[in-house]
């Protein structure tokens, strides 16, 4: 009796299912089956397979033929390197250390690819993730941008209206002209000139009262004193008994001689 490995469908319409089976060749494809190994999901990313390595192992070194999809994922999983391995040792090409050594190397950078490949992709979807995003980012600033415009024109269509009635209603009026105020501005040399005269002008008022204030004290002070109150001038007695002699009564009194 000829076996086959392949898949058996299940699952609803458009998310399809797969059980990975041993058969007969000669059964439908999901009829009755020898032994079920494993499944295959291909809806989900990446696509999920769960396999039963020995037995599967086991079977394909019976003679069981695969199809071509069940084949892939044997080749996938190292089913069919592992039995090319063990031809191998029987034949005494390699010992099995040997054959464990390369199969777990394989199995190692099978497993290191796949992983970097599942980093680029997650890279890739994280940068087509931020560029849609900035194009709805720009996209409503545009649309911002452009309500924003119609709404201000709408404003002075508006503005315009009004103007216009108020117009008809007030002919004799003539218009307001609104004139916007500009700040004054203020230039560099005002800066300085505001920065350099407030310091001179606080020293010269402090100089001012430290030297007028000391003058006024010292001068007015001993000029009051020496003129209000001159000292007294005392005249000795005998000076003024000198000064009349018997010569000055002479004088005073001239003899005339007969």
């Amino acid at each position: 009796m000829a076996t086959k490995i392949r898949l058996q469908r299940h699952g609803k319409k458009g998310q399809p299912f797969y059980h990975i089976v041993v058969a007969d060749s000669r059964a439908p494809r999901d009829g009755r089956f020898i032994e079920n190994i494993g499944y295959y999901d291909p809806i989900k990313v990446p696509a999920k397979i769960n396999l039963d390595f020995q037995q599967a192992l086991d079977w394909y070194g019976k003679g069981a033929q695969p199809t071509d999809t069940v084949r892939n994922i044997l080749r996938h999983e190292g089913v069919l390197l592992r039995y090319h391995l063990q031809l191998g040792v029987a034949k005494g090409a390699l010992t099995q250390e040997q054959a464990d050594v390369k199969f777990n190397d394989w199995k190692e950078s099978r497993e290191n690819k796949a992983s970097s490949k599942r980093s680029e992709k997650e890279l890739q979807e994280r940068s087509d993730r931020k560029k849609q995003l900035e194009a709805e980012k720009k996209t409503n600033e545009n649309r911002l941008a452009k309500i924003q415009e119609k709404n201000l024109a709408a404003l002075k269509a508006q503005e315009e209206a009004a103007r216009q009635a108020y117009a008809e209603q007030h002919p004799d009026e003539k218009p307001r002209e609104t004139v916007k105020e500009q700040p004054a501005e203020v230039t560099e040399e005002q800066v300085a000139e505001v920065v350099e005269e407030q310091p001179v002008e606080v020293v010269e008022e402090q100089v001012a009262e430290t030297v007028e204030e000391p003058i006024a004290e010292v001068v007015e002070e001993p000029v009051a004193e020496v003129v209000e109150e001159p000292a007294p001038v005392e005249v000795p007695e005998t000076v003024a008994e000198e000064e009349v002699t018997p010569d000055s009564e002479a004088l005073e009194t001239p003899e005339v001689e007969a």
